[in-house]
């Protein structure tokens, strides 16, 4: 079921790939319910190398999603500007697939959630810091471990 991108002249390279992933401010995570219904939700989110580090509440339903099947899809879009006399819209977009689990090592848990504090609010890296360790306990910081990403752009 490995498919080729349906549009491939709109197909971005890697570099640019990453850096879609590094600039944008949040993307929809989806899992998969115990009924195998699909539930996405917009999460923030920062990556280091290979994997995807998101932060959430320790309960809920993307939690037991995740504990039942560890297979999540995550889609970014970013410089999105519409093309109204074109009927068309310029952006660059990323799908990622991959597996997902809870961070139970704690080093690796606050880099994952201070990777996220740094690539939303570099300017407060003190409070980012003082943040961290009143909530840390408090949440799940959870790493996707992507096996198959591609981007695409549509240009102006």
């Amino acid at each position: 079921m490995d498919k080729k991108m349906r549009r491939q002249e709109k197909a971005i390279l890697q570099e640019e790939t990453l850096e879609v992933l590094d600039k944008a401010e949040y993307g929809v995570l989806s899992t998969i319910s115990a009924d195998n219904t699909p539930y996405g939700v917009p999460m923030n989110f920062a990556r280091i190398g290979d994997s995807i580090y998101f932060h959430c509440a320790k309960e809920g339903h993307r939690i037991e999603n995740i504990a039942g099947n560890k297979n999540v899809c995550l889609n970014v879009v970013d410089s999105v500007v519409l093309m109204p006399k074109d009927f068309n819209t310029q952006y660059r977009s990323v799908t990622a697939f991959g597996a997902i689990s809870i961070v139970e090592d704690k080093e690796e848990k606050k880099r994952g959630i201070q990777a996220i504090a740094d690539k939303l609010s570099p300017e407060f890296k003190k409070e980012g810091l003082e943040y961290i360790e009143r909530a840390f306990d408090a949440m799940h910081v959870l790493r996707m471990d992507v096996t198959k990403m591609t981007g695409k752009a549509t240009r102006g």
